[in-house]
């Protein structure tokens, strides 16, 4: 046995990904290179770690047992630099962050300067539904979510990081003559929705039902640039996080329509379980994001405030 650390964080990430592509993209390596590396791991056993059905790539039990191994293996090594760092000073180890989808656009201006403080951190972001966020709190697999929804049944803390705006949004080929338009305009929109167990859709879901609005839903898309993207084309209008679409108004591709009632309001907070006892790294972070928070939102969002 040959293999290198090399090999097995690209086996690892192909299992993670279940995809040789994925896998080069989030590793920043091409394709080409990801597949060598698979194949010159896999010639060191002689047992299958993975099979081709098709196009698609599947991981066998003992391919499984490896990426285990691999983890710990990968871990342990990652421990040895961190711990390396503390005793240089620094503060080293990993961070790990649940996003909801949307809050791709908010929580990287909340990271930056404590990332380039303390270059011996190293970011875990998953970014997905408002569903998957909380599951991944609820398995306490995270130091923190953020999330606009505040979840259910769980005790947990809070940091309130930025107001949330939703708008009624269509592409600019569409004319809206009215200054203000009041809820029949619903009538003549087809709406397109996020998929359920996103927080967009539930606060979206929530005004409509609170206000009784005669809704036309047209389809239902599983990403807010999928939903993005479908507007622009014409294919229907939707209830937006303005935070998202910044770049679309200020191009003319997409534009708020005015209604009695909008913005919907919300909050987006940094949540952790009650009484998490954080990490130095979570604890530093945490203290960053108190002190920090208003002048990250007055340096990145004050355009926020025009709408």
């Amino acid at each position: 046995m040959n293999y290198t650390f090399n090999q097995l964080r690209i086996f690892l990430k192909i299992t993670q990904t279940q995809s040789v592509t994925k896998a080069a993209e989030e590793l920043h390596l091409t394709q080409p290179a990801v597949s060598i590396q698979l194949k010159n791991f896999q010639d060191q056993f002689e047992i299958p770690l993975t099979e081709v059905v098709g196009r698609k790539i599947f991981i066998t039990d003992f391919g499984k047992e490896i990426a285990i191994a691999a983890e710990n293996i990968l871990n342990q090594v990652y421990a040895i630099n961190y711990k390396a760092m503390a005793h240089m000073g620094q503060l080293a180890g990993r961070l790990k962050i649940s996003v909801v989808s949307t809050g791709k656009y908010v929580i990287p201006f909340f990271l930056a300067d404590f990332l380039k403080e303390h270059e011996g951190i190293e970011l875990i972001l998953d970014v997905t539904n408002k569903a998957k966020v909380v599951e991944s709190l609820e398995n306490n697999e995270v130091d923190f979510s953020l999330v606009s929804v505040l979840p259910e049944n769980m005790q947990i803390e809070k940091v309130e990081l930025m107001q949330n705006k939703l708008y009624l949004v269509s592409n600019t080929k569409q004319l809206f003559k009215n200054k203000t338009y009041d809820k029949k305009i619903f009538e003549t929109v087809s709406l397109i929705y996020r998929e359920k167990g996103s927080g967009t859709r539930l606060i979206m879901e929530q005004f409509i039902e609170r206000n009784s609005l005669p809704v036309r839903k047209k389809m239902e898309l599983t990403s807010n640039e999928a939903v993005k993207q479908a507007v622009i084309a014409g294919l229907g209008s939707s209830i937006m996080p303005l935070i998202g679409i910044k770049n679309e108004l200020h191009n003319e591709e997409l534009q708020i329509i005015p209604v009695k009632g909008f913005p919907i309001k919300s909050v987006w907070n940094l949540i952790w379980l009650k009484g998490k006892n954080h990490s130095p790294i979570a604890a530093a972070f945490l203290a960053f994001i108190k002190k920090e928070k208003s002048h990250i939102i007055k340096n990145h969002f004050h355009w926020f405030e025009e709408y």
